[in-house]
């Protein structure tokens, strides 16, 4: 990630006007990102955003209609990461035609909040936020993760009776204690090793418990 108070480098000479725009537009996404590692998305300005990527603030505006833009478009950039690894788990449910296990599904999960931290945080922090469109944005997006993952989860042989609203309900309880599980993850000390086994122990058996109460539902005929 781009440390605070980056600047945009000069372009190079061979640099189209379009390159120069799409690395300064990243510039703002990333820069945001940084100034968002202890704060709220709703405590930032327009004036320190534009700062930290080395523009001006009138600016900003050639890249974003407003902050609520800028938090908006943050928003469907960090739910890629979580469509990546929802496409991780589509490969290990083709292979296995199974439900996943429990031990796998958050292991592919904490994998990528490592390697995608700040995007994660973001979502987890701003999901009940002060800005109302990027609130509107996560849950939509959340929405149609969760759809997403019902439709793949509509193909196992153990689910094909299943009815969408059931499918449906079943991810969204997933999806649900996956970002809880973040949630928690990003607040306590992860140098205390008890704590992340702790609450890994106690993620698996919420999943189990999901897993197994799926393959025991009758669906409604």
């Amino acid at each position: 990630m781009p440390h605070r108070g980056t600047r945009v480098p000069a372009s190079d000479a061979g640099e189209s006007r379009s390159e120069r725009k799409n690395r300064t537009r990243q510039a703002l996404l990333d820069e945001t990102l940084g100034l968002m590692s202890d704060r709220s998305f709703a405590s930032l300005s327009l004036r320190e955003v534009a700062k930290a990527a080395g523009i001006v603030p009138t600016a900003f505006y050639r890249h974003f209609a407003s902050m609520e833009d800028l938090g908006v478009t943050l928003v469907e950039e960090s739910m890629r990461v979580l469509r990546r690894m929802l496409r991780e788990g589509r490969r290990d449910l083709a292979a296995r035609q199974a439900l996943p296990t429990a031990k796998n599904s958050l292991d592919t999960l904490l994998r990528q909040a490592r390697e995608n931290e700040a995007r994660f945080r973001f979502l987890i922090r701003e999901q009940y936020g002060g800005v109302a469109e990027v609130r509107r944005a996560i849950d939509t997006e959340l929405r149609l993760f969760a759809k997403e993952l019902a439709i793949d989860l509509s193909r196992l042989p153990e689910l094909v009776e299943w009815d969408a609203a059931d499918l449906e309900m079943a991810a969204d309880l997933i999806v649900t204690i996956m970002l809880h599980t973040l949630g928690e993850w990003f607040d306590f000390d992860r140098r205390d090793p008890y704590d992340e086994r702790e609450l890994i122990r106690r993620t698996e058996h919420q999943l189990v418990m999901v897993f197994l109460g799926m393959r025991a539902w009758q669906p409604r005929l």
